[in-house]
């Protein structure tokens, strides 16, 4: 029979044991169990929060990457589980993704590929879908744009020369840079991958703009198809 919160000593109950030790002497359940608040008649917070941690057996993931991929049809299956608390669940995962990104990503400077990287490897490293994105530069390489280009399926989001340089030459913007995910983890450029490369290398050199580079995102790991080409060095 599962234990009622309130029937655990003051020091052990999840909202009382963050404010005595603080928010790192709590296990996932119980940081969980804060989001969820409140339980049913059967099932503490608690309880539900080891339910929903649970869900990983069907993801497989090593660690809480798997709450990013949950939908709230899978949450809500759950018993005790609601509209609510699943959304704020899925809240909770997106705001997580989100503290690993710069808030103002506008007026930075990139310098090199590990730049970019670092701004989109928290974001895209775990997506199903492939997708790609424009950074658009001055002269400076100070960011002054980031769009999405488009999504695509597991496998491929296209990436046609008119759609990629529509808003640089909108904005006269002399430098671009392109980003897109591999779903299989395995950021290596694909034949495909090179051969889109080239087609916007040439269109964007016809329209004076200076594509410096095409990262691909992988699982926690990246590689820069502009350097596979020895177009670029190692700084832009």
């Amino acid at each position: 029979m599962a234990i009622k919160m309130k029937e655990l000593p003051e020091s052990e109950k999840p909202y009382e044991k963050l404010e005595i030790y603080g928010a790192k002497k709590l296990s996932n359940a119980e940081l969980l169990a804060i989001i969820i608040k409140t339980g049913t008649k059967k099932d503490s917070a608690l309880n539900l929060a080891q339910k929903v941690l649970a869900l990983n057996n069907k993801k497989g993931k090593k660690n809480l990457t798997f709450l990013r991929e949950l939908t709230t049809n899978e949450l809500t299956a759950i018993n005790g589980i609601g509209r609510v608390k699943a959304i704020q669940i899925l809240a909770l995962a997106e705001l997580s993704n989100r503290m690993l990104t710069p808030i103002k990503t506008t007026e930075q400077k990139i310098k090199t590929t590990e730049d970019v990287a670092n701004l989109f490897i928290s974001e895209m490293s775990h997506e199903k879908r492939e997708i790609a994105k424009i950074v658009i530069l001055n002269s400076k390489n100070i960011i002054l744009k980031i769009l999405d280009l488009s999504i695509g399926g597991t496998n491929y989001a296209v990436l046609e020369p008119k759609i990629v340089l529509a808003e640089p030459i909108k904005m006269q913007a002399p430098k671009i840079i392109l980003v897109h995910n591999h779903p299989s983890g395995d950021p290596t450029p694909s034949e495909q991958d090179f051969q889109a490369t080239d087609r916007i290398f040439e269109a964007a050199n016809i329209m004076g703009i200076d594509l410096i580079d095409h990262v691909i995102i992988g699982k926690n790991r990246y590689e820069s198809i502009m350097f596979q080409k020895k177009r670029r060095r190692r700084e832009y």
